[in-house]
C-alpha cells in the first residue's frame, strides 16, 4: 500500500490564518514549513487512489502530489473518492471542491452522513454537481463501552485491492451541530488492510481519550498515524491565552505527560508510529524543540507534508 501525506496541521492549518503566536510568526519569516491541514491518500495499486478527509487545502494538496495528477483524458481522475474520520468542516470543506467529480464514493459513520445532509447540507449540494455514492458504514458502538470498545464496523472494500474498517473512538460532534444526542460515534478511526500483503494502516487524527479496546486495534495494524494535536494540557493558555485551555483540550487527548499518547504508544515498540493534526501552538513544529527531541527517541515519527511511505 502507497501512502501519501498531503496535509498534518490541525485547524487553521500552520501558519493559522488570525495567530501571531511565536511558531506562526517563525513560520512566517521562513524558520519553520508551513503545514496544510491534516489528510492522507493511500492505494494499493498506485493508480486508484483514495483521500482519508478532505481538507479546505484539496486543491494545493492535490497539485503538489504527482500521484493525484489528472489524466490522462480530460476528466480523468486517479481518486475514487473520500473516507472520513468525522463531520469536523476542516476535514469536510474539502468536498466541495470536489464538486462534479464523476463516480466517487464517500464512506462515512452514519452521524456524519446526517450532519452532511441536514446541519452542514453538502451532500444535496454535490449530488446536484454529479451524484455520488454515500456510503454509510453503520458503526455505532459507543467508545468505552467495555470489551467492545473500538469495534469494527463491516469491511468495505476500495478499489485497488485495499479493504477499510471504521473504529468509533469519540463522541464529540462538530460546534456546527446545535444539540446533538449524546453517546452517538461521531469520531472514527480509520483502518485500511492491503490483503494482498497484509500491511494494514490506522488513521487517527482526533483521539479525545484512548478508548477501550484501541491498543489491540494499534497491535493489528503496521503503522499508525496517531493524534498530535496538542503536546501538553498547558499549550494553548501558554501561547494564545485561549479560552478554550483547560477544557480538555477541544476533544483531544495531548503527546506529552503521565497519560499523554507518547507513554501509551510506548506499549508498541514494532509500529511504525507518526503523529498528524499538529496545532499551531504544538512545540513538535519545531524540529529544534526539547518535545520533538523527547518524540524521536521515542521512535515517534514527525512527518513532513508530501511524504511517501509503504505499508
Amino acid at each position: 500500500m502507497r501512502v501519501k501525506v498531503l496535509g498534518t496541521a490541525a485547524g487553521g492549518g500552520f501558519p493559522q490564518w488570525n495567530c501571531g503566536c511565536a511558531l506562526c510568526a517563525r513560520c512566517r519569516r521562513g524558520e519553520l514549513p508551513p503545514r496544510f491541514h491534516d489528510s492522507v491518500a493511500v492505494s494499493g495499486d498506485g493508480r486508484d487512489w483514495w483521500l482519508l478527509n478532505a481538507s479546505p487545502d484539496i486543491r494545493v494538496q492535490w497539485e503538489a502530489a504527482s500521484v493525484l495528477a489528472a489524466g490522462p483524458g480530460p476528466r480523468d481522475t486517479p481518486v475514487r473518492g473520500v473516507l472520513l474520520t468525522d463531520a469536523e468542516v476542516d476535514h469536510t470543506l474539502g468536498l466541495a471542491v470536489l464538486r462534479g467529480g464523476a463516480d466517487l464514493t464517500v464512506y462515512a459513520a452514519s452521524p456524519v452522513h446526517e450532519a452532511l445532509t441536514t446541519a452542514l447540507p453538502l451532500r444535496g449540494l454535490l449530488d446536484r454537481y454529479a451524484p455520488w455514492r454515500w456510503q454509510d458504514t453503520g458503526a455505532a458502538t459507543v467508545p468505552g463501552a467495555g470489551a467492545t470498545g473500538c469495534a469494527a464496523s463491516a469491511a468495505f472494500p476500495l478499489s485497488g485491492g485495499l479493504t477499510v474498517t471504521f473504529h468509533p473512538v469519540g463522541t464529540k460532534a462538530p460546534k456546527y451541530v446545535a444539540a446533538p444526542a449524546p453517546g452517538l460515534p461521531w469520531v472514527s478511526a480509520l483502518r485500511i488492510e492491503d490483503p494482498a500483503t497484509g500491511g494494514a494502516l490506522l488513521h487517527a487524527p482526533c483521539l479525545a481519550t484512548w478508548p477501550d479496546g484501541f491498543d489491540a486495534l494499534l497491535a493489528s495494524v503496521t503503522c499508525a498515524f496517531i493524534d498530535g494535536t496538542f503536546f501538553s494540557a498547558e499549550e494553548l493558555g501558554q501561547a494564545v491565552r485561549s479560552p478554550d485551555a483547560g477544557q480538555s483540550l477541544m476533544g483531544h487527548l495531548p503527546a506529552g505527560g503521565p497519560g499523554g499518547t507518547l507513554a501509551r504508544l510506548a506499549r508498541h515498540p514494532g509500529l511504525r508510529r507518526l503523529y498528524t493534526h499538529f496545532n499551531n501552538t504544538n512545540p513538535l513544529l519545531d524540529p529544534s524543540s526539547a518535545a520533538a527531541e523527547e518524540v524521536r527517541r521515542a521512535g515517534v515519527e514527525i512527518p513532513a507534508d508530501g511524504m511517501e511511505l509503504t505499508v
